[in-house]
């Protein structure tokens, strides 16, 4: 059991490094203004919505698990996911 969390530990860890890291990119693109930096800003903020959203319809119909552990373990999957892909979107070029 204690295993398990630790797992869930350090996955949350390591989506807080990814997120920060796309946290940076994201400021660089909208410090730089222009068209791009309110494209990517209203992609974030649609972005962000969409995934709670879909995040709370996972929690709702019991898809994310049913424990705890699973419950937590889903929705950190979910988050990775999503900053991850950011992240290969956000350092192409």
């Amino acid at each position: 059991m204690k295993h398990r969390w630790l797992r869930i530990g350090f996955d949350a860890w390591l989506l807080g490094i990814e997120a920060s890291s796309v946290i940076g990119l994201r400021a660089l693109k909208i410090a730089a203004g222009g068209a791009n930096a309110h494209a990517e800003t209203n992609l974030m903020i649609k972005e962000k919505i969409a995934a709670g959203l879909a995040l709370q319809g996972k929690a709702l119909s019991g898809t994310l698990g049913l424990t705890a552990h699973r419950a937590t373990a889903g929705t950190l999957a979910c988050y990775r996911r999503k900053v991850r892909a950011n992240q290969r979107r956000l350092t192409k070029r």
